[in-house]
């Protein structure tokens, strides 16, 4: 029996259970001899009904007609004692509309109506008021039952749509595309969170302010504002992550915090200090800032769709790389190693030296064409994702540069413990991945150094070479390129700069107009 039938099943009988339990008990307490009878009989019927439905040979009368006709009947029959068993009369609609559909609900409900009242009007005379009136309360009753009852044999049996997620996925990706052109500022989280910090500031004299973000289970800093560098950081982040937890504004001596809440969803968090020239008490810096919260509301909730859409385009493109990671894997690079192996065979049994020559440099290219493509792999499975940090990712990178390169790639880390956000780290990680890879195929380097400094959320990643320095550009080349463009979507700045005697120089400095100095405070 299919599994949606099941289901059928298991809630007629639970029905049938819930509606004898249901009218035993006043049966019983009243001690109705003649109720308890009818009671037997009813219930006799309903295990009958029930065997039937496990049987897909039986007819399907059996339960839609004569179980309801046969309810009827004995309800009628005990109507001129009490209108207690007419409960009984919704039951039959239920469970053949569960069965059955609309159709078998309406069969159960004339049978047992019928039933009813041919049986209650043939021993016992025409029905007085209270008796028509319990007879027509249940019938409406049992009615009403037997069309949800109608509805839930629909959802049962309906077969899941293997496409409904991608059908829902679409409305939902066109509905994002028509709202995109609405969007007055923009889908950037950097550019948001400055308007709201900006807005602070404008409320509030401050030395310092920063918005934190959620991310995994801590904190990190989206973007901040200072007046020099920030010496109270710590501190902050700190009151920070007690605002968020305790989801209150707080005030400790002239530092504050406040939660951004969009939608009941807490955003992030405002932290900073304010100027020493200000008096917090005359100026009431707790209503300030909770008044400010309210007013930001607007703000938040831009922010958090911005936060939003960054976080589904990320995982869309990690997704994306590990596909095409898989293709070059199974597909290009086996396909250029089976060149190979013809390649071999072919050395096997040269015609003579010059095509033993010609052959051996053609499996030594084909060798250097599978490095790459397998350097090209990794390169595409690889990324901060489950890094400790931005900083151990990358040297992951630099090991497996050594390792299938030969040419030693040192790195040098100095983080704290706060991270930047995610879409940060994936392009500043991107963009020093691919300085580093560039060094290795075309700078005919001897060893490479990177230096990776990060203060959330600021950061600067350096990397160098001694090789031959900057050429001509190659109209096929698009690395500097797509550099350029992973750092404008964070907002950060990328120097190239030929270094003195010899040898490339490549920085990317985020926010761009954060300096070294900043950085290393």
């Amino acid at each position: 029996m299919a599994r949606r039938s099941w289901h059928s099943l298991r809630l007629g009988a639970a029905v049938r259970v819930c509606a004898l339990v249901a009218l035993l008990a006043p049966a019983l307490w009243t001690q109705d001899a003649a109720a308890l009878l009818a009671l037997l009989a009813i219930g006799v019927m309903w295990v009958l009904g029930e065997v039937s439905e496990l049987q897909p040979a039986l007819p399907v009368w059996l339960t839609t007609v004569l179980e309801p006709l046969c309810v009827g009947l004995i309800c009628g029959f005990t109507l001129h004692t009490s209108t207690a068993m007419l409960g009984a009369l919704a039951v039959g609609p239920l469970t053949a509309g569960l069965r059955q559909g609309a159709g078998g609900a309406l069969s159960a409900f004339t049978a047992e109506m019928a039933g009813t009242i041919i049986v209650a009007t043939g021993l016992y005379g025409p029905l007085d008021s209270a008796q028509g009136l319990a007879i027509v309360t249940w019938g409406v009753v049992a009615l009403g039952l037997g069309m949800i009852a109608t509805f839930l044999h629909s959802a049962l049996r309906r077969e899941p749509d293997p496409l409904a997620p991608y059908h829902d996925a679409q409305a939902l990706i066109h509905q994002l595309i028509d709202l995109s052109g609405g969007f007055s500022s923009g889908l950037d989280p950097t550019t948001l969170g400055t308007s709201i910090l900006t807005a602070v500031r404008d409320e509030l004299p401050t030395t310092s302010v920063a918005i934190y973000v959620p991310r995994d289970h801590d904190l990190t800093p989206l973007v901040a504002l200072s007046g020099g560098t920030r010496t109270d950081a710590a501190a902050e982040e700190a009151l920070a992550v007690e605002s968020w937890s305790s989801a209150r504004s707080l005030v400790r001596g002239r530092a504050f915090a406040f939660p951004l809440s969009s939608g009941g969803n807490a955003v992030g968090v405002v932290a900073g200090r304010v100027s020493d020239r200000l008096d917090e008490a005359r100026v009431g810096l707790d209503g300030r800032i909770r008044e400010l919260a309210v007013r930001l509301g607007p703000s938040t909730v831009r922010l958090d769709t911005a936060l939003l859409f960054e976080s589904l385009r990320d995982r869309a493109t990690a997704v994306e790389r590990h596909r095409l990671a898989r293709e070059m894997h199974d597909g290009l690079a086996q396909d250029i190693a089976s060149l190979g192996y013809l390649t071999d065979a072919l050395a096997a049994r040269p015609a003579s030296p010059a095509q033993a020559a010609q052959i051996e440099a053609l499996r030594e290219r084909i060798s250097a064409v599978v490095s790459e493509v397998r350097r090209s792999v990794v390169s595409l499975r690889t990324g901060v994702g489950d890094s400790a940090s931005l900083g151990t990712a990358l040297g992951t990178v630099a090991r497996h540069l050594t390792e299938s390169s030969g040419i030693p790639v040192h790195v040098t880390l100095d983080e704290r413990e706060t991270r930047l956000r995610p879409e940060v780290e994936a392009e500043l990680f991107r963009i020093a991945q691919q300085a580093m890879t560039n060094a290795v195929r075309h700078a005919d380097a001897t060893t490479i150094d990177v230096h990776c400094r990060v203060r959330p959320p600021r950061a600067v990643i350096t990397v160098r070479d001694d090789g031959q320095g900057l050429g001509p550009a190659r109209p096929d080349s698009q690395g500097l390129e797509i550099m350029r463009e992973r750092a404008t979507l964070i907002g950060a700045r990328l120097e190239v700069e030929q270094r003195r005697p010899h040898g490339t120089s490549v920085t990317v400095r985020v926010p761009a107009a954060a300096l070294a100095e900043s950085v290393s405070a």
